[in-house]
């Protein structure tokens, strides 16, 4: 059986250590998200957002036709087509970068949640925003889980109950 050497000036709990620093760098990224275009201002926190007005975009799946609605949020109250602006304001306010992507490189379950897509463009605390929905796997279902209220009812199809359309 043939040993080998250490490198020289390197010891193996040096190794180790170095290991495990990367293993946590990893694991501590895999919580966040950030993006381009998302809100960093008081408006991506559980303040009341300033000037606000979105058009929200979901179907239940690729095929099927989608549902819009507008929705405007701000002091002089929360209005739009929206089914129910003011729970869907509010989810908007606490949702933490409600509209940053999945970032690249973060490992997420497999697990399917069904073919609704969605789609979110206007404005958002003075700042323009375009986000894309989706439930292709567990990362982008708690996405869209996080700003539920938004999105609206909508059947959850999936693998067991076939969305209509």
């Amino acid at each position: 059986m043939k040993t080998f050497a250490r490198p020289p000036g390197i010891r193996r709990d040096a190794r180790v250590a170095a290991a495990l620093g990367a293993v946590a760098v990893l694991a501590a990224a895999c919580g966040s998200q950030t993006a381009a275009g998302s809100p960093a201002g008081p408006g991506s926190g559980a303040s009341k957002p300033g000037s606000s007005s979105l058009t929200i975009t979901v179907a239940a799946s690729r095929h099927a036709n989608p549902r819009r609605w507008t929705l405007t949020c701000g002091p002089e109250g929360d209005h739009g087509t929206h089914p129910q602006p003011a729970l869907a304001c509010a989810a908007l306010a606490r949702a933490k970068e409600p509209f940053a992507p999945v970032r690249i490189g973060v490992m997420c379950s497999m697990i399917y949640g069904g073919p609704q897509i969605a789609s979110i463009t206007g404005t958002w605390d003075g700042t323009r925003v375009a986000a894309t929905y989706s439930r292709v796997n567990g990362c982008q279902v708690q996405r869209w889980d996080k700003i539920g209220k938004v999105l609206g009812p909508i059947n959850p199809g999936g693998p067991m109950i076939p969305a209509p359309g």
